[in-house]
């Protein structure tokens, strides 16, 4: 009765360190459906394609609309700290910006202080572009159909999980995995062993 205990009445019951060991690999499961990250990928494509039609009627693209946001929110600021804000490296950004810019809905200006800095500030059209997007979150939350605590549980989560991948991504590197070993077979004549 290898890896199980019994009680007094003879049933048996797995032990604890074979339970943990169940547990470790239920955890680590090389199933899709058991990965973290296919239900991030698919929640995100999710949500994504229900943005897409609502800033479609805007002439607004998902991370165009992000930028606005921080905009909105902030004013003007600089190019660096609206990367920070929005997680994005200077050369995703750029074209961003720029695009944004042409569309009359920004202005990227450097700064006197500072030459290397560039200040994004809103125009006209690209403050009165909120009013025209105030519908959008509440749309989108409706759609997620999940109470006021979920929603804050969820989201708080989230920020827990990209602050530990992010803090993960940043340190020493993992070692590669190791090399696949034939399989032996069975004996029986079909599978592997």
């Amino acid at each position: 009765m290898s890896g199980q205990d019994t009680t007094g009445d003879g049933a048996a019951q797995p032990s604890e360190s074979a339970t943990e060991a169940a547990a470790a690999a239920a955890q680590w499961s090389m199933v899709l459906d058991d990965q973290m990250c296919f239900a991030l990928y698919a929640a995100s494509r999710a949500v994504t394609g229900l943005y897409r039609p609502v800033l479609d009627a805007l002439g607004l693209t998902y991370p165009q609309y992000l930028v606005l946001l921080v905009l909105w929110d902030r004013g003007s600021v600089p190019v660096k700290e609206l990367g920070a804000a929005l997680q994005l490296d200077y050369g995703t950004l750029t074209p961003l910006l720029k695009r944004l810019e042409a569309h009359g809905l920004l202005t990227r200006e450097r700064r006197a202080a500072d030459e290397r800095s560039v200040l994004i500030t809103l125009t006209s059209q690209g403050a009165a572009m909120r009013a025209r997007a105030a519908a959008v979150p509440g749309f989108i939350g409706d759609a997620m159909a999940l109470d006021p605590a979920e929603f804050e549980q969820l989201r708080a989560s989230l920020r827990h999980l990209t602050a530990n991948v992010t803090r993960a991504a940043a340190g020493p590197k993992p070692p590669p995995p190791a090399p696949s070993v034939p399989a032996e077979r069975d004996g029986s004549g079909g599978g592997f062993g």
